[in-house]
């Protein structure tokens, strides 16, 4: 059943980089990307915490790849922006303890023989939706492009550089009305700042990034703004609250529409479904609603540690599909993808983060919606097209 009614408010949250959780994320994830371009087969699941001044790594990694964990996890917290010294983290006064061993033998032979096993049981989703451009939900989307257009400001524009630190809120409420955006009820933005800041200061900024990532058709003169409710935000990122990898997962995907299988992204290499195949769940909701198929759709999977195949495949189109049954298109999913672990990561290219993409790169602004990811082509349309003709349609 939708969560999301015809006529109601429904909202959605985004965090910057410089959230702890987010630190956190993208440094476990940087050290995923130096294990692979190295060696891809490397094997990697890698978590990180953050607090005062301090980085913890810990986890299991096998690998061939040579890599100085201390050094990939300072260079991510320099980048992210935590560069000024004396204010509780940042790149030049943590310490960075390691604690990783290897992956265990027992979960290593059922991902590593030819028909590669699923590296854990669990149930994955991928959800899509032709209510934006991106085939994303429209509260997700421009909460995380709120964040993101702060964060291009605060490193592009030194005036507004010396007033913004990196950790970051936002939220927008969004009125549906017959199942589509209408307009925006509420923003709210709590950002990391400087004793120097003004409270104006940021309420103008706060509006002019609305009016600038928002469509015009969504805005009106009756929107709530809440700008750093609680008057004032000095102490922020891991100074203010301990980070962890994997506390985002619902900010990662899609702002609480539709379901969620409970596993994190972050610091897992592509054997670990919990990764993978919600990468391919989003990659098969996508190109159905891409290709007409349905309005919105939401993709389940489950597997078994160390099975291949997986246990069950769902699909949901919330009434829109236009065949005459989902369980119709629950059958040319099955005919036009191979969701067995190896061929997803195969069929993605997910052992070879490099130019275009690397998962550094998911952990920000969300892992879905962006054209650089692969599981965000839209290439199988004429395929389930030609599939889709062969049962009933509605």
């Amino acid at each position: 059943m939708s969560k999301i009614k015809a006529n109601h408010v429904f909202t959605s949250e985004s965090v910057s980089e410089g959230h702890p959780d987010k630190v956190c994320d993208r440094i476990s994830d940087a050290i995923l990307d130096a294990c692979l371009m190295q060696d891809p087969e490397s094997r990697v699941a890698c978590e990180s915490l953050t607090t005062t001044n301090l980085i913890v790594i810990s986890g299991e990694i096998t690998t061939k790849a040579q890599v100085n964990w201390q050094q990939v996890a300072l260079d991510a917290v320099k980048d992210i922006g935590y560069n000024e010294p004396g204010i509780g983290f940042s790149a030049e006064d943590a310490k960075v303890i390691v604690a990783i061993h290897k992956q265990s033998e027992d979960i290593s032979m059922g991902v590593s023989r030819a028909d590669q096993g699923a590296g854990d049981q669990g149930m994955m989703f991928g959800y899509a939706s032709d209510e934006t451009p991106e085939l994303m939900p429209a509260t997700i989307i421009y909460a995380h492009k709120i964040m993101e257009e702060f964060a291009r400001l605060r490193k592009s524009d030194p005036e507004i550089a010396k007033m913004l630190r990196p950790d970051a809120k936002s939220q927008v409420s969004i009125r549906y009305e017959n199942g589509k955006p209408a307009a925006v009820e509420s923003v709210v933005v709590s950002h990391q700042h400087s004793p120097a800041m003004e409270r104006s200061f940021l309420e103008d900024l706060v509006k002019k990034v609305v009016r600038k990532v928002i469509p015009e058709s969504l805005l009106n003169d009756e929107i709530t703004y809440f700008v750093n409710p609680t008057g004032r935000f000095e102490i922020g990122g891991p100074n203010g609250d301990t980070g962890l990898t994997g506390r985002k997962i619902i900010v990662d995907t899609y702002g609480g529409v539709g379901s969620h299988g409970g596993g994190a992204f972050s610091g897992k290499d592509p054997s670990k479904v919990d990764r993978s195949a919600a990468y391919f769940c989003r990659y098969i909701a996508k190109n159905l609603v891409a290709a007409g198929l349905a309005k919105k759709c939401e993709i389940q999977v489950a597997y078994a540690i160390g099975v291949a195949q997986p246990l069950s495949i769902n699909v949901d189109t919330y009434g829109t599909g236009k065949l005459a049954s989902d369980a119709d298109l629950e059958k040319v999913v099955r005919k036009v993808f191979d969701l067995r672990p190896a061929e997803i990561v195969k069929s993605l290219g997910l052992k070879y983060p490099g130019k275009e993409w690397c998962y550094a790169d998911t952990t920000a602004y969300g892992h879905f919606g962006k054209d650089i990811f692969p599981w965000e082509k839209c290439d199988k349309c004429a395929e389930l097209q030609q599939a889709a003709a062969e049962f009933p349609h509605c």
